[in-house]
């Protein structure tokens, strides 16, 4: 059929209704044309079809558990722009009205959210100075070129390119001994707020110089200074999600050769609710690591994090993992050769999918990265039925279907449990644990 480049409203509804029955509206950032767009999602699937090609899946929240990293930053944002950065009296976000809206979606469409939710409380003479602040910082500091290019623009539509150029504020980016909060007081009535945008666009700046600052400690190995900024005093700031490192070796048939007993019982333990006896799912186990040793399947890791950020999260999960491996219940060689695979992120993923490779704008819930995943992996339109994605939040879910993968798969955790994922084809509560032990990956009896 040959398609109008142009069309009236008419043929335009005609045109959807032959895309399917399911649709997602979807919201775009207040300073993108047009307000919404509407969205063809692929038919729902409940079963593979006759065998899995591929898995895409979400990094934050269904890989890792960095969500509670964004979470600070993000108060941490909202603090500094109502006043509060030191005042311990002020109580927080709201975990029940504000989790849901600001995890799983864009970071434009997260702090759009907390403007117009706190916008009473902010104050614009510490936003301004705060930005200041966290502009410094980013040019001075960021590993990532395209933040200071966001920074570089956003002084600029604030009117304040003479600010980079002062002699003050170069020192400071330099090196040198300089307060850079006096500076930020006395320089801040130099920016000019007055696009709609504006505290959104300097919220941006604000939060992703609080969690750059997180991600480099981390980076860096000091983990003690996230500790102290999370309050948090033990366990390791970035770990693997439960069952994530099964799945990971049982998808690529590294498990062909182990006795299933050993690692269904691992991963079972890592199922709250689990329901089944241990010998089905020792079953279950021994099907599907017989048929991925035959025909391993392609996995892509798809964030909406910029990969400066995935860079240094998958670094750490993977580092985790090694460590978990020694712990398997199989042999030392196996475990060995296993640790080795998972030498780094690069060396295990078929694809790494990330913000970069896209826009702010077109992010979760819009579907383009996980069609470029598909892309990637080499994955054609017609085996799309082969293919199982994996998300945590209700924007992901979306994308997902979206792109074209009809069998999508939720694991929510406790941050997204309170999202509408009635998008995805299962909801497993008990994460990859459930969907391997409890669905058996979605293959019917394990062996197609």
């Amino acid at each position: 059929m040959s398609l109008p480049k142009y069309t009236d409203h008419q043929r335009a509804v005609a045109l959807f209704e032959e895309l399917g029955d399911e649709f997602a509206v979807i919201e775009n950032p207040g300073y993108v044309y047009p307000r919404y767009e509407l969205c063809p999602l692929a038919p729902r699937r409940r079963q593979l079809d006759n065998g899995l090609d591929a898995v895409v899946m979400d990094m934050d929240g269904t890989t890792t558990t960095t969500e509670t990293l964004c979470l600070h930053s993000l108060e941490t944002m909202v603090r500094r722009m109502t006043g509060n950065a030191n005042n311990p009296a002020w109580p927080g976000l709201d975990r029940e009205r504000d989790y849901p809206h600001i995890i799983g979606n864009s970071t434009t469409r997260h702090v759009e959210y907390l403007i117009e939710t706190y916008r009473d409380e902010i104050d614009k003479a510490a936003t301004r100075a705060r930005f200041i602040e966290a502009a410094a910082w980013t040019l001075a500091h960021s590993a990532d070129e395209g933040r200071r290019a966001d920074v570089r623009a956003a002084l600029q539509a604030f009117g304040a390119d003479s600010i980079i150029t002062d002699a003050r504020f170069q020192a400071i980016m330099a090196g040198a001994c300089g307060d850079l909060e006096q500076l930020a007081e006395d320089y801040r009535d130099r920016l000019v707020f007055s696009r709609a945008d504006t505290l959104v666009r300097a919220g941006i700046v604000i939060y992703y110089q609080r969690y750059h600052v997180l991600l480099s400690a981390i980076g860096a190995g000091d983990t003690q200074t996230v500790r102290r900024a999370l309050e948090d005093a033990h366990g390791p700031l970035i770990r693997p999600m439960p069952g994530v490192g099964v799945f990971l070796a049982l998808v690529k048939g590294w498990l062909a050769d182990e006795d299933p007993a050993g690692w269904t019982t691992h991963i079972a333990a890592q199922w709250p609710g689990r329901s089944g006896d241990a010998e089905s799912q020792r079953n279950i186990g021994e099907r599907l690591a017989r048929r991925f040793g035959e025909q391993p399947a392609k996995v892509a890791i798809v964030t909406s994090s910029i990969r400066y950020e995935a860079d240094i999260v998958l670094r750490s999960v993977f580092e985790e993992l090694r460590k978990e491996v020694a712990g398997w219940p199989m042999s030392e060689p196996a475990r060995e050769r296993i640790r080795e695979r998972f030498a780094s992120p690069d060396a295990y993923y078929d694809g790494i999918i990330t913000a970069t490779d896209s826009s702010e704008i077109r992010l979760k819930p819009h579907r383009d990265l996980y069609s470029l995943a598909l892309h990637q992996l080499g994955v054609d339109p017609s085996r799309f039925g082969r293919v199982i994605g994996f998300e945590d939040s209700e924007s992901g879910v979306t994308a997902i279907r979206a792109a074209g993968i009809g069998l999508c798969c939720a694991v929510p955790f406790a941050e997204t449990a309170g999202h509408q994922l009635d998008g995805a084809s299962h909801i497993c509560a008990g994460g990859l644990p459930e969907a391997i032990l409890g669905h058996g990956l979605f293959l019917g009896n394990g062996s197609q």
